[in-house]
This record gives structure tokens, sequence and C-alpha cells, in this order.
């Protein structure tokens, strides 16, 4: 199971619309996924539209025991093999600015829980993890929230636009990541920075990209997302962007086709070190 971390210290640069755009490419292609919704916003949640549930992420911050983690998973309107656990506004009370070691783990207590879950295979062997994936959207500010999704997760995707403040943005989450590392999370790595929202032919958004390359060189992804209108037209219907049927969200489909074959390699490379 590989944990992927959406992560921006820098509100409204679509940090929901990665993790979505992810999920939804994970669905396309059969990679049964989790998604957390860790922002008190619970926008993922909105989009994805679950069925009731009994329990939230609040909950199981609360108390990551196993039927606590299970009452707040429900499937996602969006069909077969990609389910939510439902953010709440109460996941604010859990965002302290300087938690302890204990509260910081009880995200990756409860995703072990799930992981040491496996379901049945062929005949009576219980082979088949539950989920390959697990993406977990974070509110776009360090605290208590954002920590405990570095401290469970194998990657982070750090999410950026191209304007005059992506850089200082940028360069704060990394140094979220490499201080999560070095504290609580040896496997933790940045899988890399996507731009978001960029204008074709627009001179700003070319040079602020390229200001982004030259300080973080290879971790910026090749791919960038348009700027497409479809993204709204598609989280305002509550569907995935794979599922809307334009030019525009063919384009930003592809580049989230990418992401996930990326998210993919990185889980297989390490594989052979766990088990080593």
């Amino acid at each position: 199971m590989q944990v992927v971390a959406t992560l921006s210290l820098k509100g409204g640069v679509g940090k929901t619309t990665v993790a979505l755009g992810l999920a939804g490419a994970a669905q396309r292609h059969g990679v049964s996924t989790l998604v957390v919704d860790l922002d008190p916003q619970a926008n993922a949640t909105t989009a994805l539209d679950p069925e009731p549930t009994t329990a939230t992420v609040a909950d199981v911050l609360d108390e990551p025991r196993r039927a606590v983690v299970e009452r707040a998973i429900a499937p996602s309107a969006w069909g077969e093999g990609l389910d939510v656990m439902v953010g709440a506004e109460q996941t604010e009370r859990h965002n302290h600015p300087d938690p302890g070691a204990a509260q910081l783990h009880r995200l990756d207590r409860a995703l072990q829980r799930i992981a040491d879950e496996l379901l049945g295979g062929d005949g009576d062997d219980l082979t088949e993890e539950r989920y390959r994936l697990v993406i977990v959207d974070c509110p776009p500010s360090l605290g208590q929230l954002t920590r405990s999704a570095l401290s469970a997760a194998d990657r982070a995707i750090l999410v950026t636009d191209p304007t005059m403040f992506s850089v200082s943005g940028v360069q704060r989450a990394f140094d979220a990541v490499q201080t999560e590392r070095e504290r609580s999370n040896n496997r933790l790595q940045p899988l890399g920075v996507l731009v978001n929202r960029v204008r074709p032919r627009n001179s700003e958004h070319e040079f602020r990209i390229a200001e982004l390359r030259e300080l973080f060189g290879p971790l910026v992804f090749n791919s960038v997302l348009p700027d497409r209108s479809a993204v709204q037209q598609a989280q305002g219907a509550c569907l995935p962007i794979q599922d809307w049927d334009t030019p525009g969200a063919r384009e930003v489909s592809a580049v989230f086709s990418a992401l996930l074959g990326r998210v993919l390699r990185s889980a297989s490379r390490d594989r052979p070190a766990a088990s080593a």
C-alpha cells in the first residue's frame, strides 16, 4: 500500500484538484484507492460524494481503532474501487501547532490497520491488498494535520501554481517534507512539484515555471496541469475529470495518468528495500 500526500502550504493552488485527479486516474486504471480527506473544509469529500458514515477522520484521529476506521470509510459515488475516509469541519480540533509524537502518529496507526487487512484471493488465500494506493489530501497549513499526513506518507506531491508566491510556497513545503523525514518518517520522499493552472503562452507563467525549474531542478514535473474550465465543471457535477468528455478534460486527464504512473513506479522501487 503506497501512501501519497498532496501538499501545499499556500492556499488556492488546486491541491484538492490534484488529489481528485489522481484518484480518478487510479480508478480508471483499476488501482484500488482510498482518499483520506484531512482538510477541515472537506472539499474532496464533497466532490467524491460518499455514502453517509457514522464516523469521520476526526473520530479516527481521536481513536484510531479498527472499528472507528471502518465507520469513517465509505464508497465514493464515482464507482467501484474508490473509497473515502470522510472529512469534516471537526477535524480542525486536531490541527494543533505543536503536536506531540503520539498525536502525530495516529493517522499512521489507522492506515497501518488498513494495510494489515488482506482481501481474499483465489480460493482461501488472503493475498490481495485492500487498497493499493492511499491519497491524503492535506490542509494548506503546517499544523498537526499536515504533519500527520507526512508522518504516514511514502511520497509527497508538492502542488503549486505559476505565481510570484509559488517559489516560497514550494520551498516551505519541501522543507516540511525534509523536516518530517528527519523527525519521524525516514521512508518519506518528495515525489515532485506539480504546477497547476498553467495558461499557454502566458509570459508570467513561463517565467515562474522556469524559476521553479532553476531552483528545484528535476523535482519539478515536466508535465504541467493546464488551466481548463473542465476541471471546475467536473467537480461541480461530482464526477472525475476522466469522465468529462471535452478536449480540455482529456488534456488534464493525460497529466494525471502520467502522475499515477510515477506514483506506482515509486512504489515498485520501495518494495525491494522494504523486504530486504
